[in-house]
């Protein structure tokens, strides 16, 4: 049997280049409880009592003060307010320099949402590992609503799309609620 060359190139390049895994739309968000920090303040987060309130707007980043990761963390936080409005809680999750969340969510995060550490537990639960960093999660953002059901999932490394994602589906949701 002959394999067409296309078709060769196609699967070494899936094989070369792993997708990111991430829990599929539908599927049960497993609970968080972790050490967060909101203008520099640490405090205890926990996504069940975050849901009470509404959807949230979770969203895994490889390392805290990385290029990449600062500027998705800046984009989240001029939308901030557009994701308040729209009844959502947004909380960045970092596995990467974890001894730096509080001075990442005053500074990156301008003191508009929270950032919290990423426990081994909850990378595995969430499947966000990152393949290139052992220890580091990968960039993952998930919209999970109020009855702990994932809405919407995007996982790429560029950032870019993220929050505009996760806007749309916070209001997509909003709007199916009404």
């Amino acid at each position: 049997m002959r394999i067409a060359p296309a078709l060769l190139a196609v699967t070494a390049l899936s094989l070369a280049t792993p997708a990111l895994a991430a829990l599929k739309v539908g599927a049960t968000a497993p609970d968080i409880v972790t050490k967060a920090a909101k203008g520099g303040k640490m405090y205890d987060f926990s996504l069940k009592s975050a849901l009470k309130k509404g959807p949230v707007v979770l969203y895994f980043f490889p390392a805290a003060f990385t290029s990449g990761c600062t500027a998705e963390a800046h984009e989240f936080a001029e939308a901030a307010a557009e994701f308040e409005k729209n009844g959502a809680t947004l909380i960045g999750l970092t596995a990467g320099n974890v001894e730096r969340i509080a001075e990442f969510s005053k500074v990156e995060c301008r003191d508009k949402f929270p950032v919290g550490a990423a426990t081994p537990a909850v990378i595995s639960g969430y499947d966000v590992a990152l393949a290139a960093k052992a220890g580091w999660t990968d960039r993952t953002s998930y919209v999970i609503a109020p009855n702990g059901k994932i809405i919407f999932t995007l996982s790429q490394m560029n950032p870019v799309g993220h929050v505009q994602g996760t806007l749309d589906a916070v209001k997509k949701y909003k709007l199916a609620k009404k």
